[in-house]
């Protein structure tokens, strides 16, 4: 039974660029999926094609149980998005964009309000309530924008990126927010490029490069595709370095990989802390000093770099655009937060 999202072989092409190259996804009912990918990959494109704003060229895709080209009002009802910029009214006060919001999804005057204050005081913007939007932070709008998504509680929710300009401490409280919505039954699918919120918050990853999903799985089962624990070295002098990468040749399971301008030395091991503790024996015994050791896993970050080849944050567009961009120069406007208050089938 497909998930409460669920897309197949969905095709969305810019011109000469294939934003989506076949993408399939299922996110079961009441859970996370990640969905990462670096700049251009076709997350946010993915993202507008689930919540009605672009029409795919090929696929099918359904959400919450809706047909997303046959009935998009319908499907406009039963979700929240957060795109990846704040589409709040700068000239309203935190407190009037949020009774808007609720206005425009028919909630009465009075629940409208109510809702209102109970999402300023949830995301921390109750003393500025009755401030104009336009004198709030980045933060802050970004905030506002996120609880707008929440007014009428919808039971599928879409964040692109939705921590991008946040501080820690804001994140975290954006973290905490996210995982009472799920405890409640409602499905998320996230789009980030903070491999740490994806790890945090995500039950399972979909990794998307060049229009396709090239990996799937949860967080541990990616990482177990680059391979087990590995040792770090870093030797207190240059000159240590190659007995250091001896010793621990001989200690590991492969080949090592040697910085000499940071004199760190990396090697994948199995055995543990264990290891660790013999690995530094012998590194006593042949009297090489040691500025620091360590036993770590494959991280997300790991994982990305060895299925796509780059890291997460910092890898161009296939054309040097953005996807806004590609969108404003095929005549259309980048799609907004709430589909169902703009009527109309489709952009």
């Amino acid at each position: 039974m497909p998930g409460a999202i669920h897309a197949e072989g969905l095709v969305k092409t810019f011109g000469e660029v294939r934003a989506l190259d076949g993408v399939d996804l299922d996110v079961p009912e009441g859970t996370v999926l990640g969905l990462l990918g670096p700049n251009g990959a076709g997350k946010t494109t993915a993202v507008r094609v689930l919540t009605t704003l672009v029409q795919p060229d090929r696929g099918t895709a359904s959400v919450a149980g809706v047909d997303v080209l046959r009935r998009p009002d319908e499907v406009r009802r039963s979700i929240g998005l957060s795109g990846q910029f704040a589409a709040v009214d700068e000239y309203l006060t935190g407190r009037e964009n949020l009774r808007m919001v609720g206005r425009l999804y028919q909630l009465s005057g009075r629940e409208a309000k109510r809702r209102a204050g109970e999402l300023l005081d949830r995301f921390h913007l109750a003393d500025a309530a009755d401030r104009p939007a336009k004198t709030y932070s980045g933060g802050m709008r970004r905030r506002l924008d996120l609880a707008a998504a929440l007014v009428v509680r919808p039971p599928v929710m879409f964040m692109d990126e939705p921590t991008t300009g946040l501080d820690p401490r804001n994140r975290q409280q954006l973290w905490e927010v996210i995982q009472e919505l799920v405890a409640g039954g409602t499905t998320l699918l996230l789009t980030t490029q903070y491999l740490e919120e994806a790890d945090h918050l995500a039950h399972d990853i979909a990794v998307v490069d060049h229009g396709r999903v090239i990996a799937r799985g949860t967080s541990d089962q990616l990482k177990a595709r680059t391979g087990g624990e590995r040792v770090e070295v870093v030797v207190h002098r240059p000159e240590h370095i190659p007995v250091a990468d001896a010793v621990l040749r001989g200690f590991g399971d492969g080949g090592s990989a040697v910085e000499p301008h940071t004199r760190r030395i990396t090697v994948p091991v199995s055995g543990g802390a264990r290891l660790l503790a013999e690995i530094i024996r012998e590194l006593d015994a042949r009297d090489v000093g040691i500025d620091d050791i360590g036993l770590r896993r494959p991280t997300l970050d790991d994982v990305f770099i060895s299925l796509t080849g780059h890291a997460a944050e910092g890898a161009g567009e296939p054309d040097g655009r953005s996807e806004q961009q590609r969108e404003r120069q095929q005549g259309r406007q980048p799609g907004r937060r709430q589909g169902r208050p703009q009527g109309g089938d489709s952009p």
